[in-house]
């Protein structure tokens, strides 16, 4: 399972009413854990962190941003936290099975259905930013909700990246992002007398006064302590080992040594596992290595190759064909995004680099969509299981039965209509990929498109078979007229790739 972790920052932090509306909204989105909201009067914000299955973060971040803007007017909004909306923040985080490329998509997703929905102006920030000026937070909410609202009509650079170039009145603009997750770091050097050292170092430290990229410092006296307070904001790049490796060092050339040091809030596993890693040095250290890793993957059901293979096997009709095609065409959108990531950053394909960004991207959405897709499938087939178990004593019931069984089916056939839109459209990528993409990986663009194909034609197999079971096939004609055109389509696209790689790899 891929998990996400948002974490959305809400410009309300005295009103408990609407913060446990926020919170509810957020929390009612099946498969959402919260896992923490806090609350700040003085700056009038609450921030909530949820996680949640990629497929279902969209929904939860959309929820609590569709709520807020129902409770929260920044016309009369006080406090001290900078904030251009009532949803001022959302960054997605990945977590376990996840990557950057799926919440950069799930960024952009978030973006278009809140200008869509709610005529919320979407600003993309971070790594999901579309312009160099937009990664540091700081700069789009510059000027904040009354500056922004002054701006944005009449000033290019503060177009936002979804919906018109108009505030909305009350419930303002929305940052929407993806970054790594930040960590909440502090080590302490001891008494109150060392309070100079502890500035000295988070100046060495912090990278605005030329110290590691990726962490922000002060020195600070808490509760009659020195401290080095610090956020990591990219574990990856500035690991934890390596911040608490540059205190010691900078603290030592003073003569002071670090006496404790402490998290606050959560960390991934990863960061302890490294820092433990180095400080033993063990060699050839993978997390893979922790039991408790390996137990949680086997318990974890169908999550596994091996475990979903297992259920389709297993004699009961769902999973079946149609969350098979999903899981097909997932793994034609996995290929198309590989060979996307095996031409980026080459020399020889950099005319074509910004295409690559974008199409690993379009296949990260697609996979995410289709992975979704392959549970659905088999919930939608068992409503048609349930209607036929429906007493049919008399005429009522079985026209009742009848009913509920077309409606089950028109329902079960929707579904793989939807594969099939999203299995052709990898199958176009997979075209893109083999015209402009690595030669080397042709033959993979070439399995793309042909999986992209054959998991399109099995998803239209089922549309055609539960709009044959109807009692009324007029219902599903327009399901037919679309699986068909869908199919011809990816038709195309999977024979234009192979004729493309036929050529390259003919020679």
């Amino acid at each position: 399972m891929k998990l996400i972790e948002c974490v959305p920052n809400f410009s309300e932090g005295r009103r408990p009413d609407v913060i446990s509306a926020i919170r509810d909204a957020i929390a009612a989105v099946d498969g959402v854990v919260i896992l923490d909201v806090s609350s700040d009067p003085s700056h009038n914000r609450t921030v909530v962190t949820f996680v949640a299955p990629v497929e279902r973060a969209v929904d939860a971040a959309f929820a609590g941003m569709r709520t807020a803007a129902a409770h929260i007017d920044l016309t009369t909004h006080q406090g001290e936290h900078p904030r251009i909306g009532a949803t001022d923040v959302v960054p997605f985080i990945p977590l376990d099975g996840a990557t950057m490329d799926d919440c950069i998509a799930l960024a952009r997703s978030l973006g278009a259905r809140a200008a869509a929905e709610l005529s919320i102006p979407v600003y993309l920030y971070e790594r999901a930013a579309t312009t160099p000026a937009r990664e540091n937070l700081a700069d789009v909410r510059r000027g904040e909700f009354e500056g922004l609202r002054d701006e944005i009509a009449t000033n290019p650079v503060r177009r936002p990246d979804f919906g018109d170039p108009r505030i909305h009145p009350t419930a303002g603009a929305t940052a929407i992002g993806a970054r790594p997750f930040l960590v909440a770091y502090n080590v302490y050097l001891g008494g109150t007398e060392n309070l100079q050292v502890a500035k000295d170092v988070a100046k060495a430290l912090r990278h605005s006064s030329g110290g590691l990229r990726y962490v922000k410092g002060l020195g600070l006296e808490v509760d009659g302590q020195a401290q080095v307070s610090m956020n990591l904001v990219d574990i990856e790049k500035t690991p934890l080992f390596r911040a608490f490796d540059m205190v010691k060092m900078e603290a030592q050339a003073q003569g002071v040594s670090p006496t404790w040091s402490e998290i606050v809030g959560l960390v991934p596993e990863k960061a302890l596992f490294e820092t433990a890693a180095r400080h033993l040095q063990l060699r050839g250290f993978s997390p893979d290595m922790v039991l408790e890793r390996k137990v949680r993957a086997a318990v974890s059901g169908g999550e596994s190759v091996s475990a979903f293979v297992a259920s389709v096997a297993a004699p009961t009709p769902a999973p079946g064909g149609g969350s098979v095609a999903a899981h097909v065409g997932a793994l034609g959108a996995a290929l198309a995004q590989m060979v996307a990531g095996l031409t980026i950053g080459r020399k020889k394909y950099a005319a074509v680099e910004g295409e690559m960004k974008a199409l690993a991207l379009e296949a990260t959405a697609l996979g995410n969509a289709l992975a979704s897709l392959v549970v659905r499938d088999a919930m939608a087939y068992e409503q048609v299981m349930k209607a036929y178990t429906l007493p049919k004593e008399t005429a009522d019931q079985v026209a009742a039965r009848t009913q509920a069984i077309d409606d089950a089916l028109v329902g079960a056939a929707a579904v793989p209509l939807e594969t099939a839109r999203a299995c052709a459209a990898v199958a176009e990528l997979a075209e893109r990929a083999a015209t402009k993409g690595n030669t080397n990986c042709a033959s993979d663009a070439g399995v793309a498109a042909l999986l992209a194909e054959a998991a399109c034609r099995g998803a239209v197999y089922n549309v055609r078979i539960n709009v044959a079971s109807l009692s009324d096939r007029a219902r599903g004609t327009t399901l037919l007229d679309e699986g068909a055109a869908l199919l011809a389509k990816a038709h195309a696209h999977a024979d234009g790739a192979t004729r493309i790689v036929e050529a390259a790899i003919g020679a």
